[in-house]
């Protein structure tokens, strides 16, 4: 039997990628034979709750709360630097340490350099794409043997059965921050001459767009997904993209961002295009439109080959490993 403490702080913090990955990874994990998961938080989602957790509960209070276990699983890059017990950190994009300039202060202050010096001081890494470990190794300087692909998956209401939102619109999802590159989704869909709609949090870098619609259920965002002319999401930096596969399992055809973490979840099933270039994705959402039928038959099996069973296999195995 293995006893795990795992950090479940995102569930209060935010309802984005990373909160979806431990809602599926604890799900997927909940009732496994030999595993007994014990969730660990601290506060809430105000910002002096956040500046507690990243200045004393990952150094002190955290590993302190896994005393008697056999296992501390970080889901973030937040962490320790040391516990008594073997521990785990998960790294979903190193956007931080690449493009530091498209984060608040705080942000840069907190996470920059604690990121590596957390994930050398771990036991072993986990990576949510193949991308994400390639930055690991080369901005982290972590061994490659310590670096495992977990990947992510998506829930069952997005699927493409059920109803469809009405209307001739584009769907843009994501926090609205500079890296989610909403100006040039909003300059492609006007050049288009199509309504967007975009679905998000708040964010920080002063970043507005027209058709903001905050945030939503679950729900109505598959509804969203079911009934947008296109899913748009030329990112300019993703450690995997999430949306990408809550799009092509609603049905919807996609327009990512060619090269990184999206090209590589999306594969062949989605319309790649230069995310700086707004003619690009324009023209992106044309073909998106005209392909529709077969990115949707693409994409369908695409999103069917990631499962939060595969993930939580990949988690247990390195588990079992170190203890």
């Amino acid at each position: 039997m293995i006893r795990a403490a795992v950090d479940v702080s995102p569930l209060a913090q935010t309802r984005a990628g990373t909160a979806r990955h431990v809602r599926g990874l604890l799900g997927a994990l909940a009732g496994r034979a030999g595993l007994d998961v014990e969730e660990r938080s601290y506060g809430g989602d105000g910002r002096l709750a956040s500046v507690a957790r990243d200045t004393w509960w990952y150094y002190a209070g955290l590993p302190r709360s896994a005393r008697g276990l056999d296992l501390l699983h970080c889901t973030t890059f937040r962490g320790p630097l040391r516990a008594p017990v073997p521990f785990t950190v998960t790294l979903h994009d190193l956007a931080l340490v690449r493009h530091p300039e498209l984060f608040p202060r705080w942000h840069r202050l907190s996470g920059r350099t604690g990121m590596g010096r957390v994930a050398r001081a771990a036991d072993h890494v986990f990576a949510v794409s193949e991308f994400t470990r390639q930055e690991a190794v080369e901005l982290l300087e972590l061994p490659a043997e310590r670096v495992t692909v977990i990947g992510n998956a998506i829930e069952p209401v997005f699927s493409p059965d059920g109803p469809a939102a009405e209307g001739d619109y584009v769907l843009a999802v994501g926090t609205l921050e500079p890296r989610k590159n909403l100006r040039r989704v909003a300059d492609a869909a006007a050049h288009v001459g199509v309504e967007l709609r975009v679905v998000g949090a708040p964010g920080w870098g002063g970043v507005e767009t027209p058709g903001w619609v905050g945030e939503v259920a679950d729900e109505e965002l598959a509804a969203l997904y079911r009934g947008a002319r296109a899913f748009v999401f030329p990112s300019l930096y993703e450690g995997f993209g999430i949306p990408v596969l809550e799009a092509m399992a609603s049905g919807a055809p996609v327009v990512t961002s060619r090269g990184g973490a999206t090209a590589e979840v999306a594969g062949d099933a989605a319309v790649l295009v230069d995310p700086l270039d707004v003619e690009a994705i324009a023209a992106g959402i044309e073909e998106a439109a005209s392909r529709r039928d077969e990115l949707r038959t693409l994409g369908l099996r695409r999103a069917g080959a990631y499962s939060w069973g595969a993930v939580a296999d990949a988690v247990e195995r390195v588990w079992r490993e170190l203890t």
